[in-house]
């Protein structure tokens, strides 16, 4: 039994998410899209399906002939029951593939910005603990415009209305970035869509060290919810 992780481009896999999944004693699938591995074709031994983020959009199947398979692959995942987390690129294909909608958005949200919980997400027991608001990274010029049916909003930002949300039980998407650790920012700055987008890798750097110590604070203990709520091994 295993967790499949969708990585759909290199630098942007399960990072600190991972790590606590493996110490908690979960076994990571990795597919690495971008490498021409293939979707599985059931969902036999699985326990659980992740998807990463990428600087790709979910209108542009046409460029990459994986995604109409990933897109079913999650639909059919959440109508079995099968536990799921979607992160940025993730959160918006979970959306595409659940009935709800994704956009341009007007300017792309890049960098360190405030999140805040919805009313639904000051009572879940995924963010219990937690803050109500706090300040997240970003990195995304598309965004879930209508949720799925039944979805249930849990957070927001002042840039991007529906930063997570949830379908049904064990359904969980998260468009800002919880999982890098230091590293893994160095490396997204070098993503030309940043500078692209008028924004400076170097300030988002230095901004880092105001923000980072209670970022990746917060983010593990996100990815401890999810190891042990979303994904216990118990349930196995």
């Amino acid at each position: 039994m295993s967790l499949v992780v969708f990585v759909h481009v290199k630098h942007e896999h399960p990072a600190e998410l991972g790590s606590i999944l493996q110490k908690q004693g979960h076994r990571l699938r990795q597919v690495n899209l971008y490498a021409g591995d293939p979707v599985p074709p059931d969902l036999d031994d699985v326990d659980g399906v992740i998807s990463m983020g990428g600087p790709m959009n979910v209108d542009e199947a046409d460029q990459h002939p994986w995604m109409e398979h990933e897109l079913a692959y999650l639909k059919a995942a959440h109508e079995a029951g099968v536990p799921i987390v979607g992160v940025c690129l993730g959160s918006q294909l979970l959306a595409a593939a659940l009935g709800g909608e994704v956009a341009a958005m007007e300017k792309p949200e890049i960098g360190w910005a405030p999140l805040k919980l919805a009313f639904p997400g000051t009572t879940d027991s995924m963010y219990a603990g937690m803050g109500w608001q706090s300040v997240q990274f970003h990195i995304h010029g598309q965004e879930v415009t209508k949720l799925p049916p039944d979805a249930v909003g849990l957070a927001g930002s002042a840039a991007c209305k529906n930063q997570a949300f949830r379908v049904g039980l064990t359904t969980y998407a998260f468009q800002y970035h919880f999982e890098w650790n230091r590293a893994d920012l160095e490396v997204m700055m070098a993503d030309p869509f940043i500078t692209k987008s008028g924004f400076s890798p170097e300030e988002i750097l230095q901004q880092a060290q105001a923000y980072y110590d209670d970022y990746r604070r917060l983010g593990d203990r996100l990815c401890h919810a999810i190891a042990t709520q979303l994904f216990p091994l118990d349930k196995r």
